[in-house]
């Protein structure tokens, strides 16, 4: 099962009950994705050939929302909302919805 990588955004990145500013994704960030991308392509029916997280926002919750802007090849992008569990409810990593069809220059808006 994919986790959540031990360093995410402080506390500080993220306003509780809302999204916080758009945040360049870092490596643990891409190591996630990339283990969520099979899920993506059953979601879109698509076959990606590349699959690199660029940025993400975040939302705390009862756990974490994280809506990441993910580069899928060529010029194309997909926005792909995750809900991470705390780990008290067994800290899981669930790919909630996913928006095709993104460029590089949309902006990551809550879906």
């Amino acid at each position: 099962m994919a986790k959540l990588p031990e360093k995410h955004g402080g506390s500080d990145s993220v306003n509780p009950g809302g999204y916080g500013p758009t945040e360049e994704a870092t490596e643990g960030f891409n190591i996630l994705c990339f283990q969520l991308k099979p899920r993506a392509q059953a979601i879109t029916n698509e076959i990606f050939e590349d699959f690199r997280a660029i940025s993400y926002r975040a939302q705390v919750v009862a756990g974490k929302n994280f809506i990441f802007k993910v580069h899928v090849g060529e010029e194309n992008y997909i926005h792909i909302k995750v809900y991470c569990a705390l780990p008290c409810y067994g800290g899981g990593v669930v790919v909630v919805d996913v928006q095709q069809n993104k460029k590089k220059t949309d902006p990551i808006e809550p879906f």
